[in-house]
């Protein structure tokens, strides 16, 4: 789906950091605090359209079940966002669209935690129904920590009924990983595939931001995002983070994020109306047009598995095909050490090989072309599988099928 917007734009930025300097407790439950004293919601939402944001995001990041669970507050999950988005609408004055905001959940799925996956989509599926009914522009996933959840919250919004755009930030470290060790490379990858309008970092250092998004932009075709926080924060004796960086030098880094690929830019925690003003300039002294398209190899086609990057040709050699059986394990492993040919081939022949596959499926590391001949079957290794795999033509799958199959889950076709 389109963004509703032309590039470049401008998101709003931080709401936590912000309102804890308006009163707001740390620890607290910010969606809970924002509905006690909306004058200050308000008041700050207002400032980033005023400053110049052409979205604001609603404070609901961690207004899901799972996230509201630990206050003990999953019951109000429907009331929080129908409210929490017509304060930010209310705030967007018909001057900015409103983005429904979805994060991290708290749960993970096998061998990591104990939520199966398609809970995990019906986590983000229940909020994002909510925040479609109370009549949000777009989506914004954001702090992606680990695969399964950005998978989840795009396969969640799709069946809450949502054809809405879909944007994604991950958080990463200096080396371009989330803490569940996935590489945002291979995260972009996956969006891509599954069709993110948009696809970028946020709660980073301004200066890896600018490192992992040059990275990114060498091979990805959509534009990407930029919501770094204000530098690197220092925590005070009262628990309150600090941030160090300033305006200036947080608007400066605006040529290079432009020039790496960014067209979408915003602030994260530290960040307030002053930067998102100083932005708004910046991005006034750019010419986007200047900025030469990427030469990519068409030979070279990228896929993914849940934590790593991987590239493929088409004329890839997957080695022995691999049955889905109690030694997958060892069988996926065995491929990949000691008879490494840079891609598996993996079959999905009846039902139970869902479940084992499903289980097994995170010790992938290599390019993974599934093999069915059953459409339900292949649909549902999709699903299972947290990368972007290929198919090699060789299975007697209809071609509507196997586009729509590539339409929904990023599925490379061969």
């Amino acid at each position: 789906m389109d963004i509703p917007l032309s590039l470049p734009f401008l998101m709003d930025g931080a709401t936590g950091t912000e309102l804890q300097k308006r009163g707001m407790p740390p620890g607290s439950c910010t969606e809970q605090w924002a509905l006690d004293h909306p004058e200050a919601l308000l008041e700050l939402q207002r400032a980033y359209v005023a400053a110049g944001a052409d979205v604001l995001v609603t404070p609901t990041i961690g207004a899901n079940r799972g996230a509201l669970e630990k206050f003990g507050l999953e019951g109000e999950l429907e009331r929080y966002n129908r409210a929490l988005t017509a304060l930010t609408r209310q705030a967007a004055g018909g001057k900015a669209l409103v983005a429904g905001d979805l994060g991290p959940t708290g749960k993970a799925i096998p061998p990591y935690g104990e939520t199966p996956f398609e809970e995990l989509v019906d986590l983000y599926a229940e909020q994002a129904a909510v925040l479609l009914d109370a009549g949000v522009d777009l989506f914004l996933v954001e702090s992606v920590m680990a695969m399964a959840e950005a998978r989840a919250a795009v396969l969640g919004i799709r069946k809450a009924g949502g054809d809405k755009p879909i944007l994604v930030t991950c958080y990463c470290d200096e080396e371009g990983r989330t803490p569940t060790g996935t590489d945002v490379l291979a995260c972009a990858i996956v969006m891509q595939g599954m069709g993110a309008a948009a696809f970028g970092l946020n709660c980073v250092d301004p200066a890896v931001a600018e490192e992992q998004l040059t990275r990114l932009h060498q091979y990805t075709d959509m534009p990407l995002i930029a919501e770094p926080s204000a530098g690197i924060p220092v925590q005070e004796a009262d628990g309150r983070l600090v941030y160090q960086g300033g305006v200036e030098d947080f608007s400066s880094r605006v040529p290079s994020w432009a020039a790496a690929g960014v067209r979408i830019f915003g602030g994260c925690c530290g960040t307030h109306p002053g930067h998102i003003r100083a932005l708004k300039e910046a991005l006034g002294e750019i010419d986007f047009s200047a900025f030469p398209p990427v030469e990519k190899d068409p030979d070279v086609i990228p896929c993914a598995s849940e934590k790593e990057a991987r590239f493929i040709t088409p004329d890839v050699d997957v080695g022995e095909t691999i049955r889905c059986g109690p030694d997958l394990m060892e069988d996926i492993l065995e491929a990949e050490e000691e008879r490494p040919v840079g891609a598996m081939r993996i079959a999905i022949l009846e039902e139970d090989d869902l479940e084992i596959f499903a289980e097994e499926q995170y010790a992938i590391k290599d390019a993974l072309c599934l093999w069915s001949d059953v459409p339900e079957l292949m649909e549902g290794a999709l699903r299972a599988y947290q990368g972007r795999a290929f198919y090699d033509g060789t299975a007697d799958l209809e071609p509507e099928v196997l586009q729509r199959l590539s339409r929904e889950y990023g599925l490379i076709l061969l």
